[in-house]
């Protein structure tokens, strides 16, 4: 520092006229040093000290703002501002400010012919002395309405931390009133040295909520595993249940439901809502596409990315910000929106190899203008682990289903092998031929439920009665199979033509839970096993009545659903996706389970 001192007075016009011996020149070179430049170092240090203090668990906006202010204050400044280029929308956004007054994130202006496109294009500081002369600054009103009349832009850079992960560019702007002001080198210098600060804090803000967002995914991947270690094996509507709380801290949720998309890609389906019950379509198995045109964003891409006044479409997510005016709203969804005070719809594309195949949509209380990377980010990753505990779970079902066809199996077979042993074998032919029917049919089934695990989704018209009474049918060879010589069988009043639109596989599977949990509900005495069913306005009904009494406390548990059997898992979930209802009842020495499903139009 010293021969630097020394060597610019030795070599300054100025301190030459005065003739100072070179005794005299070192002597002033030390004076400075200790007197002024040392105290200029302590303010600088200071003030980067007081900017690398800003608290980093503040949000972008308040860091910005915080920072902006301390510069304006250190520099002598009148004001500042800081934009930050959003590489989505190709702008640069107003990202915080001191003394300045703009709407915030909702102002944005193009980075082509712009003084903070200059630096970022650049990664250079730029100097305006007269903003009237400048062709570039096309805000000219900020002269007449503030009386800013020149400025300096300097660039702020935060480097990316993960694989991939682009670089954060933006502009930090210093107004002055001074019109054509001279800026010096040391002011410049100041000025891009507290930019370099601000991103550190910035840095250490995303280095915090990527710890943040880690924890989280931890505990997420925690809860998951300790359902799965339950004997009872891992339910989707109960992590589903569990996990919604854990996301309250990032958006209010009013509700949030899983959507598959079926193979066509013409339709979605719903998998899971919460909470259950919500009505938040109509009644239906199956949704088109092109009758939601929020659907039709987010899986084929046809709208336009960009954050446009009542929506913003990202590559990551689609924010309708205010549904009632949204151009993505459709009736139902303004509708629901209305019911429910819903203010904000956050959709979340699950992609797998660039496709997407589920989806989530969040309804929300609260008005949101954006979501940060990092909120997006964990709302995917608790998609995604849903997805992985839904084929678990679909899995599971599909183990504890192939009891029934394979009992079936086995006891129609035993059947057929027993009949060809009679003498007379043209009189039991077509016996024989009825129960190899049935052992096939069963066959088929097991190979379907291992193959394809999610088959569920082929709905077609079905006839109630038909499918009801070919399992009671299939049932009656399990009792017998089971030696349970003491249940009587009764098929009672069945109405024909109850046509309802559903999977055929699912729809026999909850048949099948129904009757085999009514048949071990019959106590070890005997008891009676009855069906029937009926039409009630626009409802297939039908009636499932066993000996046996359930305890009040079980009812109460199957009526909300609270299921902890598979086999009740399994038909409640079915219901509720075709919006169906299932009621329990009981009296002294019996229970009866009745299911409506709508029927098909």
């Amino acid at each position: 520092m010293d021969k630097i001192l020394i060597n610019f007075l030795r070599a300054s016009p100025i301190i030459s006229r005065y003739n100072l011996s070179e005794q005299e020149i070192i002597d002033l070179a030390d004076y400075l040093r200790k007197n002024c430049i040392s105290s200029k170092v302590e303010e600088v240090v200071r003030m980067v000290e007081e900017i690398i203090s800003i608290d980093p668990t503040l949000d972008w906006k308040e860091i910005l703002e915080a920072a902006a202010k301390k510069i304006v204050l250190f520099l002598d400044a009148a004001a500042a501002s800081i934009r930050i280029f959003d590489p989505e929308t190709g702008k640069l956004v107003a990202f915080g400010s001191h003394q300045y007054s703009e709407t915030g994130r909702a102002k944005s202006i193009p980075v082509e012919k712009s003084v903070a496109g200059k630096v970022i294009s650049s990664g250079r500081s730029y100097l305006v002395p007269n903003i009237l002369l400048e062709p570039d600054y096309t805000n000219k009103d900020v002269v007449k309405d503030q009386g800013l009349n020149s400025l300096m832009a300097v660039p702020v850079i935060i480097p990316g931390f993960l694989k991939n992960e682009a670089v954060i560019q933006g502009s930090l702007q210093i107004y002055y009133k001074e019109i054509n002001k001279e800026f010096d080198t040391l002011e410049v210098a100041n000025a891009e040295l507290l930019a370099r600060r601000i991103s550190y804090v910035l840095a250490k803000k995303r280095i915090l909520d990527l710890q943040k967002l880690n924890f989280q995914k931890e505990k997420i991947v925690e809860k998951i595993f300790v359902k799965l270690s339950h004997r009872e094996g891992i339910k989707m509507k109960d992590v589903f249940s569990m996990m919604i709380p854990e996301l309250i801290n990032i958006i209010q949720v009013q509700s949030c439901t899983l959507f598959s998309i079926e193979p066509d890609r013409k339709h979605v389906l719903i998998e899971l809502e919460y909470p259950a019950g919500q009505e938040s379509h109509e009644i239906s198995c199956m949704f088109t596409i092109k009758d939601h045109p929020y659907f039709d964003a987010l899986i084929n891409n046809t709208e336009k990315r960009g954050d446009y006044q009542y929506e913003k479409i990202n590559p990551s997510y689609i924010l309708i910000k205010d549904p009632l005016n949204s151009r993505l709203s459709n009736n139902e969804l303004k509708r629901y929106s209305a019911k429910y005070n819903v203010n904000s719809v956050l959709l979340i594309p699950l992609k797998a190899v660039d496709e997407i195949n589920y989806f989530l949509v969040f309804y929300a209380k609260d008005r949101r203008q954006e979501f940060t990377d990092h909120e997006i980010e964990l709302l995917s990753f608790f998609g995604k682990e849903i997805m992985k505990a839904l084929r678990i779970e679909k899995l599971d079902d599909v183990l504890h289903d192939f009891k029934n066809p394979g009992i079936a199996i086995a006891g129609f077979a035993k059947r057929a092998k027993k009949l060809l042993e009679t003498e007379d074998i043209n009189s039991v032919k077509n016996k024989i031929g009825e129960y190899l029917d049935i052992v096939m049919q069963e066959t088929i089934r097991l190979q379907e439920m291992s193959i394809y695990q999610n088959i569920e989704g082929r709905e077609r018209v079905l006839d109630l009665t038909a499918v009801l009474k070919n399992r009671f049918r299939i049932n009656e060879e399990a009792v017998k199979e089971q030696k349970r010589m003491g249940i009587k069988l009764t098929a009672g009043s069945l109405e024909p033509g109850l046509m309802i639109y559903c999977s055929p596989f699912g729809f026999e599977r909850v048949l099948d839970n129904l009757l085999d949990n009514a048949s071990k509900a019959i106590p070890e005495a005997g008891g009676e096993l009855s069906i029937k069913s009926y039409r009630s306005g626009d409802m297939g009904c039908f009636e499932i009545h066993n000996s046996g009494k359930i305890p009040e406390e079980n009812i109460e548990q199957i009526r909300r659903g609270e299921v902890k059997g598979r086999g009740l898992n399994i038909i409640y979930r079915f219901i509720q996706a075709i919006h169906g209802n299932l009621e329990v009842s009981t009296d002294i020495d019996s229970t009866t389970f009745r299911v409506m499903i709508p029927l098909h139009k």
